[in-house]
């Protein structure tokens, strides 16, 4: 089954600095058929104002996956770590037993990202924090980014959860197959382009729940930048 959400229906949020959208409930924005799936609980689609973010707040016990899809974000957090994550790069924070973060647009223009929480497979991990950048040869293939499935070969950013986080750039008319094990999901948006996914359309920043589905064929209707996350369904 393959469920498409239109951008123009999700959540939303807007104040001076920040315009967001919302795949999932998050904040103000509650709809009871749509609290996520299975561990992934949090898929944010925000556009963060030049020289404002968000300022130093605490997490506990969540994997937090920030997917640049423009400009840049700088990472700061209570364990020393500070970063500067660009387009195309992937970050993750393990708020484990509790971390104190802040993220800022220090670029001149404004920074469009998606920030993805998964649920960690247990409590009280220690916290961390680390980026990787997109593989910029991997056109026509999606690439594991942040992986914590089972077999995960190491090439990617480590995560606490049975999930996984994978992009890729697709041509026009390009298709790229995925295989999803039984009693798995998968929700994937198009960040830019548009796609079929088992013939269904999913156009840009529209979100595809995907669930009782092992085979996925992904076509892209226009060149397209895609973003899937597997989890247990």
């Amino acid at each position: 089954m393959i469920s498409v959400q239109p951008f123009e229906r999700l959540g939303r949020f807007r104040n001076e600095w920040l315009n967001a959208r919302h795949h999932f409930s998050f904040g103000h924005y509650h709809d009871p058929q749509r609290r996520g799936i299975g561990g992934l609980l949090v898929w944010n689609d925000d556009e963060i104002a030049p020289d404002t973010g968000f300022d130093p707040h605490p997490h506990s016990n969540m994997e937090i996956v920030t997917y640049v899809r423009e400009g840049a974000i700088t990472h700061e957090d209570s364990l020393g770590n500070r970063g500067r994550t660009e387009a195309g790069d992937v970050q993750v924070m393990h708020a484990g037993t509790g971390i104190v973060h802040a993220e800022y647009n220090r670029e001149k223009t404004p920074t469009r990202l998606f920030q993805i929480w998964i649920l960690p497979g247990r409590q009280g991990v220690e916290p961390g924090w680390g980026t990787r950048a997109f593989p910029k040869d991997s056109a026509g293939t999606l690439t594991p980014l942040a992986d914590g499935r089972p077999g995960a070969n190491g090439g990617a950013l480590p995560l606490h959860a049975d999930a996984a986080v994978l992009a890729g750039t697709l041509r026009k008319g390009e298709t790229v197959r995925e295989t999803l094990r039984p009693g798995r999901a998968a929700y994937l948006v198009p960040a830019t382009g548009a796609v079929s996914v088992n013939g269904v359309a999913v156009n840009t920043r529209d979100g595809a729940t995907i669930t009782g589905e092992t085979e996925l064929t992904i076509t892209a209707t226009e060149d397209s930048e895609v973003v899937l996350v597997d989890v247990v369904g």
